[in-house]
């Protein structure tokens, strides 16, 4: 059994995989209680399926980019999962998973996240002949500079789509392809079906290098002097 954790935003998803196959999934909105409804939740599923932390073989965890609270919390709590069970980790990108989930349209992806200070966090990846590919690396931008990238039609998803919908159909008209509200919630189902790719292959990730995906340092204000 693997077990996918993703608290990178507002929404936390949780799934619990088997033989390839979701055996249980969670998906809700933790606001920033990540750290008092990760476990919990995490053992009712595993309670649900009447299976036990012991009989995991991995562990995946998206790690971002997203919130410095969520993203702190699934990775310690993944860290520690795989150090005291004695089993590989692999952290997969918080933009990939939410682009995964548009991957069958075979039009490139473009997955956007808030940034702050008026800016986003994107990539942009594409399915091509089964191959699942990164076309272009997480990076911090702004929509204007985003839409002057856009060439050809995109696949626009995330969570802070809402938001942008009418400027970037606006800018890019019939190159916009914006994933409707039902597939623009994250599910850990998709992140476990790219962890598993890698679990399969041996790559796995250090435990003590293995990162958050921060894009940005936190904002950090000088004290006042007396």
């Amino acid at each position: 059994m693997q077990i996918a954790i993703d608290t990178s935003t507002d929404i936390a998803s949780l799934a619990l995989v088997q033989d390839d196959e979701i055996i249980a999934e969670l998906t809700w909105r933790c606001g920033q209680s990540h750290s008092t409804q990760l476990m919990p939740s995490l053992e009712y599923l595993l309670k649900l399926t009447r299976l036990s932390l012991e009989s995991a073989s991995g562990i995946i965890v998206a790690r971002g980019p997203g919130s410095y609270n969520g993203l702190r919390v699934g990775l310690s709590t993944a860290k520690g999962l795989a150090f005291s069970l004695g089993i590989p980790l692999v952290g997969i990108s918080t933009l990939a998973v939410a682009a995964y989930q548009q991957a069958e349209r075979g039009l490139p992806v473009c997955p956007i996240f808030n940034a702050g200070r008026g800016e986003i966090a994107a990539a942009v990846y594409q399915k091509k002949g089964g191959n699942w590919a990164q076309l272009v690396a997480e990076y911090i931008t702004t929509l204007d500079a985003l839409c002057a990238r856009i060439t050809t039609r995109t696949v626009f998803c995330g969570e802070y789509i809402p938001a942008l919908t009418g400027e970037i159909k606006k800018r890019l008209k019939q190159k916009a392809v914006i994933a409707p509200p039902a597939a623009r919630l994250r599910r850990a189902g998709f992140l476990a079906e790219l962890g598993l790719k890698r679990l399969k292959a041996g790559d796995y990730d250090n435990l003590v290098t293995l990162q958050p995906l921060y894009l940005r340092g936190p904002a950090i204000t000088q004290p006042k002097h007396r």
